[in-house]
């Protein structure tokens, strides 16, 4: 009997350290607390990446809380920003994050684009491969989306 309360008490030890393990594996970790700065390129419309860079927002905020990320959209990554993308939702709960969200001008006359096109939480600019230089010259780190 008393071997069986033995057992019992190991066992239930033993799935309690796993929930605790479990909770700490899936708990956000902080690398820093500086303000790492880095500017994103989104040229694709395809909806792997786009579903994929969500998850790369979230991962490089749990590390770096303090983080300003740049989305610069052009060519075929304008698509993301329309108030019409299956994403739009998701791209303006990360804007209210502070992600700064920008559309190529260039690229929205290109393909008849305006800004009432485009979700109210993004902005434009002139040049979105511009605007990229200028971030790196600002010492933004640069990201390309994709695979």
């Amino acid at each position: 009997m008393r071997t069986l309360l033995f057992f019992l008490l190991f066992i239930g030890a033993m799935g309690a350290g796993t929930t605790t393990l479990k909770a700490q594996a899936e708990a956000p970790v902080v690398v820093t607390q500086k303000k790492l700065k880095m500017v994103i390129q989104l040229a694709t419309d395809d909806t792997l990446v786009h579903k994929a860079i969500f998850r790369q927002f979230q991962n490089f905020l749990n590390a770096a809380p303090n983080a300003k990320i740049e989305v610069v959209c052009h060519n075929n990554g304008l698509s993301f920003l329309k108030k019409n993308s299956p994403y739009a939702t998701k791209v303006q709960e990360y804007a209210g994050k502070g992600i700064d969200f920008v559309a190529c001008e260039n690229t929205m006359r290109q393909r008849k684009v305006t800004k009432q096109d485009l979700i109210p939480e993004c902005r434009t600019v002139p040049a979105g491969l511009v605007e990229i230089v200028m971030k790196q010259q600002k010492k933004y780190a640069y990201i390309k989306a994709g695979f």
